[in-house]
């Protein structure tokens, strides 16, 4: 381990900087990986989404077992015993070394006369631990998500909401997409299995995969050449609705970090595709996906309620248009979401989409397609979203995607399906 670095104490700070900073995990989490070595960066990792995504009964243990909270220049303490709880209740690390390890966070932090105090709280847990449980099972928290979305999953998914809630909780599967140039998906699957590995087609979406185990990209066969994609099963499907044709003008439009933008492209190769993303900073990704796969776009930032300012007058054949939406659909990949998210962001991001949307219709040729699709599990930014984009656009019309009262197709997450998932495919007239 390198100098003076203690794991538990880098996982505490990771997450403090997402629950009080509100700063996302993925833009925190890499910065931290690179402080330990190679070999530690899976277990850091673990503890930050793993104690994120347990966060409240984390909260709840503390609360029964401190008298009174960690305040102000604490507050790291704070996070460093839920990382020292999480390790002994989800892992299988030895007791006596996540205690151990644990502790001496408090020294890189500078708060070594709280080490008796870590050491106690912790090992009261343990004594506790089955009795804390038990009570921790009877509350209002055991479903791990905040109150308001739980409220609102539990609206829109009378019959289901339990199961959704479970599935967020569970570890995401890993899903990959062959690359239809390179390989059929059975020829893969084939050489997937001389590499050890196993992995099962999706019954729909033709070039989807899921691994038995995860595993690290570098041994998935021909990854580095651009045979195979990390992309959720579920954002592949936005294919199946788009069928983008050769020599078409196709616009992908909030295309960070390019996986369906790629994916237009090996379906397509002949297809000429604009990716368009508002966010400057994730555009890089866009161009490091296309490199990979050796592929060529023209990429734009842009905001999508403004298509005028980056394409001026043109007309696409297909619009991919993946709205900014709440995540809901994939708080499994991100469990930091169910944090950061609030309740008066949904109608907010309701909002957004309706504007993008009315905009970027204007930009699709007569006979064209537009697929409209978020990560999203929420009927605001969904059916909802749709039916009333239909009330008041006279030239769409739906098609293969649900009914005019509940227009769409959402997919809901599953152990081993794709995450949340809306599509609508719209024609215009």
């Amino acid at each position: 381990m390198k100098k003076n670095i203690n794991l538990r104490s880098l996982a505490a700070q990771t997450v403090e900087q997402v629950v009080e900073q509100g700063q996302s995990l993925s833009n925190v989490l890499p910065a931290m990986q690179q402080k330990v070595s190679d070999k530690d960066k899976a277990l850091l990792q673990e503890l930050c989404f793993g104690v994120l995504r347990t966060l409240s009964q984390l909260e709840w243990f503390i609360h029964k077992l401190m008298s009174r909270p960690m305040t102000g220049k604490q507050r790291t303490v704070h996070y460093l015993i839920m990382v020292g709880i999480y390790q002994l209740l989800y892992t299988r690390i030895p007791a006596h070394a996540a205690l151990a390890e644990t502790v001496e966070g408090a020294v890189v932090i500078k708060r070594q006369q709280l080490k008796g105090l870590i050491n106690g709280v912790l090992r009261q847990f343990q004594r506790q631990q089955d009795e804390l449980q038990a009570e921790f099972a009877q509350t209002e928290v055991r479903y791990l998500h905040p109150s308001w979305l739980v409220k609102r999953i539990k609206k829109a998914y009378p019959q289901q909401w339990e199961a959704i809630l479970e599935a967020n909780n569970q570890r995401p599967p890993m899903w990959l997409r062959v690359n239809r140039n390179h390989h059929t998906r059975d020829a893969w699957l084939t050489l997937l299995a001389e590499a050890g590995l196993t992995g099962f087609p999706h019954a729909d979406y033709p070039d989807a995969v899921r691994l038995e185990t995860p595993a690290p990209v570098h041994a998935l066969p021909g990854f580095d050449e651009g045979w195979v994609t990390v992309q959720d099963a579920s954002a592949q499907g936005c294919m199946t609705y788009l069928q983008p044709e050769n020599g078409e003008q196709i616009l992908d439009l909030c295309a960070a970090p390019g996986g369906k933008t790629t994916h237009i492209l090996e379906v397509a190769p002949e297809a000429n595709v604009m990716a368009v993303d508002v966010d400057e900073k994730r555009l890089s990704r866009v161009y490091d996906n296309l490199k990979r796969l050796g592929m060529k776009a023209t990429v734009k930032q842009g905001d999508g309620r403004f298509p005028e300012q980056w394409c001026g007058e043109q007309q696409f054949d297909r619009i991919l248009l993946d709205a900014p939406c709440s995540a809901t659909g994939v708080v499994r990949r991100h469990p930091d979401i169910k944090w950061l998210r609030r309740d008066r962001d949904i109608p907010e991001l309701a909002q957004l989409q309706a504007e993008i949307l009315t905009a970027t219709w204007a930009h699709l040729k007569p006979g064209g397609t537009l697929v409209y699709a978020t990560c999203s599990i929420l009927p605001e930014e969904n059916s909802e979203q749709i039916a009333a984009f239909l009330q008041h656009t006279p030239d769409a019309v739906l098609s293969e995607t649900g009914t005019p009262e509940q227009p769409g197709k959402q997919n809901l997450p599953g152990a081993e399906e794709g995450d949340g998932f809306f599509y609508a495919k719209l024609i215009k007239k």
